[in-house]
């Protein structure tokens, strides 16, 4: 396997189209990774600086009741 320095100095050699197919390379690999990974636990998640991030909030007291009475007014079928 190659080192840092010995794959940085084959990288720097290669045409400009050729480093960029490195590139996109690499961002596929990493995509590709990032899917294969298994999802977060809830503990995991509860560590998110997302969550709780409402919680003062009295109007959204009950977030799944709200976003399920949100969601029955904007997705009803109107009359038109």
């Amino acid at each position: 396997m190659l080192d840092r320095d010995d794959l940085w100095r084959r990288y720097v050699t290669l045409p400009p189209d050729a480093q960029r197919e490195v590139v996109d390379f690499l961002a596929f690999l990493a995509a590709r990774l990032q899917r294969s990974r298994p999802p977060a636990s809830a503990r995991e998640l509860a560590d998110e600086a997302f969550v709780g991030m409402w919680s003062d909030r009295s109007d959204i007291a009950n977030g799944a009741g709200w976003v399920r009475e949100v969601r029955g007014r904007e997705w009803s079928e109107t009359d038109g």
